[in-house]
Formats: C-alpha cells, structure tokens, sequence
C-alpha cells in the first residue's frame, strides 16, 4: 500500500490542530510505510497525543478509500479513540466491534476489543488495509493481536502505538521481534522543554516505611500480586502513606496505583478518616460510574481515587498533580504508564508530584531519564538510558545519583573520598575518574546492545562535560583483545548500524561501523584486522 501523501502536512489546514512534532511523526510514519516497512513500532509518550495522532491517520486512509481496524483492549479506550475521530470528521464512518456498541460492518473505520474480536468472526474476512493497535505493549502481543499480525491480516500495515515499548521477560517476545522499525515523537524531557508536559517533583518514603520485598516471589518478570497484597496493605503503611500526603501535598488532586481491590479500598478509607474525600474505582466499576468519578476529581469534589490496574492506562483527567505508588513493580511499562498520568497540563497546575512508597524511583528511574527511542531499547524490559537515583536524607526528594546540592530543599551531599569509584557514577573532578566512569558507560551500552553514543549523551547529561574520545579505547576489552573480541564487537556494531541507519547501503553501515571500531581499538589495530578480514 502506498500512501499519495504530501512531503509535509500543513496543521492549518488540518481538521485537528495538530503541533508540529505531531505533524513530523505522521510524516516520519508514512515515509517508513512508502519505504516498505509493514509493521512500526509508533511510539508517543503520555501525554504527547497518541490518540490525536492516530486518528489524522486514520482519515487520511479513509480518504483514500481505504479500511482500518483500531485494536484496543479497555473499554474506556473505546469511547476516548471514537472521541477524537469525530473530531477529524469520522463519526458516521466508524462501526464497533465491542459489546455495547453499534456494528456497522460496511463502516471504514472498526474500533474492536480484543475481547469482541476474539468472540465474533465476521472481521475475519473483511480487507482492513491499515491495522492500528492501540497500547501495542499490550494488543500486539494478545492472541488476537498476534493473529491479526500473521494470520488473518498479514498483508496490511501494522501500526504498533504505545507510549512504553517495553516488555517484561527476557524470553517474552518483544516490540522489535513483532515490528521492522520505529518512529517516535520526542521523549517527555523534550516535551517538557517544549511546554507540552508538566515538570515533575518526586518523593520517596524512607525504607523503613516502604514494602519489606524479601522473599517476595517473581512471576511472570513481576513480583507476585498475592504476595505484595500481604506486605504492602498494612494498616502502617496505609497511614505513612496518608500523612505523608497531608505534608507534602495537601488539597492536591491525588490517584493512587495499589496493589489490589481491597488495598485500594483501605488506603480510600484511611483518607477519608483523615478528612479527604476519597473513592475507589475497580474493574467492576461501571463505565458511566467510572466517568463521573473522573469528573468529579476534575472538579475538586473528589480529591483522593484510588484503584488496581485501572486508571494506569486510559485515565485522561489533566488537573490530577498527584500520584502515589503504592504497588512495588519491575514493569518498566507499568512505571511510567503511572506517572505519565500526572504529566499532563492543566490550567493552574505548576507541575505533577509523586509520592513513592513502592521503591518504584529508585529501582526503575524516571521518564525523564529516556534520551531515545528506537528497537534495540525497545526490546530491552529495562528500557533505555536509565540514571541511578539516591534519595535525599533530609526531604526524601528522589534525584539523580550525580546530583551534589538537593534541589528541593538545598541539602548538600559530602564529596565522595578519592579512594572510592562508583562504577556507573561519580563526581569527576579528574581526568583519571571521569575516564573509569566514561568506560564503563562504555561497558554497559555493549552488554545492554545499545549505540555506543549513548555512553557519550549520559556522560554528557550527568556531568555537564563531554568525555575525551581517547577514553574510549580499550574500554571494553582492554589492551590485549583477541581476534574473538574483534569479531564480536563488528557483529554487535553491524548490527546496531543496520538498525540505526535502517538501510541497505553498506557503504553507510560499514563506514560507521568501522568508526566505532576505530574508537575501541585504534587506527592501526582498526586497519589490520580489517586487512585480514578481507
């Protein structure tokens, strides 16, 4: 399929308004498609317009005379995805393959659940040219997703969108083995440059008043929910969390991510003693109830909602400024699903808060840690470009590991003694130091598959200075590689390359290729094992 579009879209002209970072993202889109690529991981952090996005796109495919199919997998997706595509003009062209809502089999559009499609077989049959999957961390990988994708559409454009590619599970199949390359809108340090995301304050409670994990088992990559609803719905956790709320963020409009219903219930009803309104929402929550939960948290009736595994994808209330992480978790996805929900603008809301009672900051980081996107990280489950956190003594503030002076309160951190290295981090005050730290962010982007300019931007980003490209020599297999080394490190960089560059022209991988190698082993020892390759 080929998509007779122009270069560049003009947002005035459009239906919707789009920003100019939109506008790119959907040009890089069908410059991927009209290159050949099938299936594309479209990645758009929280909060960046994932929906608006997808929606332009599909009426420029309905223009076309064209068919689509929208995969999402909750039931309040459905409403907000058919929401903005009114907006482009679509209303009487969407049909609905979900329980509930009207089918109209011969419409353009299809909005479908995972849980409808997999129960009714008509679409089955019906030429969608375009499959988009909403939340493809997720849709994606369903057994209708994966069906779609190679069964019974395989010869559409797959559209993968998320705000998070990653996935837990070193053997779980991952975003770059179902798609052939990535687009993405800016990272959401960008988009708070750019004014387009709320800046973001985080606190994390003492040790002493988190989850004892010990002994907690792992299942499925995560820790177990049956086991952290005992160690994490306590009545002494429930009340820290609550007057740590009344401290630090009172009358703020709060969400809280817990660990199951009726931790949810308790810490709604620990509020509500302590004189703040509070409710819970659950799965069971009817969609109409759910809705004017939301609203009345817009509006300030309700300031505490509490729930388990519903408001961290497809909740949309901008004025929410808090969000409390009460279920401990390694689902980079997950982590940033939650906090992306405080992350929105709103009128009057100078920036979002979160109150960490999980060790979610200081074991996974913050969104703000992504420096990029692309199918090597995205099919790491730790995700990429992460800084190391510590937490300050004095306000509990979470910040980067770097960081000399607390920003939020002033507190100071002693100078580490000269004896002591971090291996990932440290204070550079000399050559020698900011070499060692250099290599072995060198080290880590090797283990990790990531592009060696990745050890350059975190040096870059926790030090203010750019590392000397002299340091990079012999960082990762010393002074006495063996010819194995070599062969490895010009597999891993070809490999790197071929997805960086997304090209066929080996003239433009070999060259950066041999760059890289050029920079881990030097000129001369770069020009010999060549020689002898060939």
């Amino acid at each position: 399929m080929q998509l007779a579009l122009s270069p560049t879209l003009d947002p005035v002209v459009e239906r919707f308004n789009l920003r100019d970072y939109q506008v790119k993202f959907i040009n890089d889109t069908y410059k991927a498609i009209n290159d050949g690529h099938r299936a594309i991981a479209c990645v758009a952090p929280t909060g960046s317009g994932k929906t608006v996005i997808m929606a332009q796109i599909a009426e420029h495919i309905v223009s076309q005379g064209k068919r689509v199919l929208i995969l999402v997998h909750l039931d309040v997706l459905v409403g907000q995805t058919y929401d903005k595509l009114k907006a482009f003009g679509l209303h009487y062209q969407t049909g609905f393959i979900k329980a509930g809502w009207p089918e109209n089999r011969e419409a353009p559009v299809q909005i479908g659940s995972v849980q409808t499609l997999g129960r009714r077989r008509w679409w089955v049959d019906t030429a969608f040219d375009v499959v988009i999957y909403d939340e493809a961390h997720t849709t994606l990988f369903t057994q209708v997703g994966t069906r779609i994708r190679y069964a019974t559409h395989p010869d559409a454009i797959h559209l993968a969108f998320t705000a998070t590619p990653y996935r837990l599970g070193k053997k779980s199949p991952q975003m770059g083995d179902r798609c052939t390359t990535l687009v993405s809108a800016p990272v959401p340090a960008a988009l708070q440059q750019l004014g387009q995301l709320a800046t973001m304050r985080y606190f994390g409670l003492p040790a002493g008043d988190q989850a004892d994990l010990s002994g907690v088992k792992m299942v499925g990559g995560d820790f177990s929910e049956a086991d952290l609803k005992n160690r994490c719905d306590t009545d002494k956790l429930v009340t820290r969390i609550v007057e740590e709320w009344h401290r630090l963020t009172p009358g703020k409009r709060t969400i809280a991510f817990c660990v199951g219903v009726e931790h949810a219930s308790h810490v709604a009803e620990a509020f509500r003693r302590s004189g703040v309104t509070a409710a819970t929402v659950t799965g069971d929550t009817p969609i109409d109830e759910r809705n004017q939960l939301y609203r009345a948290l817009g509006r300030g009736d309700l300031l505490v909602l509490t729930s388990c595994n519903v408001i961290s994808i497809g909740f949309d209330e901008p004025s929410v400024e808090v969000g409390l992480l009460l279920r401990p978790t390694t689902s980079l996805a997950l982590h940033h699903q939650q906090i992306g929900r405080v992350m929105r603008l709103s009128p009057g809301k100078d920036f979002g808060i979160i109150l960490d009672q999980a060790g979610n900051l200081l074991r996974l980081g913050m969104p703000e840690d992504v420096t990029a996107y692309d199918l090597a990280t995205a099919q790491k489950s730790d995700g990429p470009g992460e800084v190391p956190k510590k937490q300050c003594p004095e306000c509990w503030s979470i910040i980067n590991v770097f960081e000399s002076i607390c920003p939020n309160c002033t507190h100071q951190f002693p100078a580490p003694e000269p004896t002591e290295v971090d291996a990932e981090l440290i204070e550079y005050t000399r050559d020698k130091r900011g070499r060692r730290a250099y290599q072995s962010l060198l080290r880590k982007a090797y283990r990790k598959g990531y592009d060696p300019t990745w050890a350059a931007v975190q040096y870059h980003s926790q030090t203010g200075k750019r590392p000397d490209r002299f340091w990079a020599i012999g960082a990762i297999f010393g002074n006495t590689p063996t010819m194995v080394d070599k062969d490895s490190y010009y597999a891993a960089m070809t490999a790197i390359a071929e997805r960086k560059f997304n090209t066929a022209d080996k003239k433009t991988i070999s060259g950066w290729v041999i760059a890289q190698f050029i920079t881990e082993f030097g000129r001369q020892p770069t020009y010999d094992y060549l020689k002898a390759k060939n």
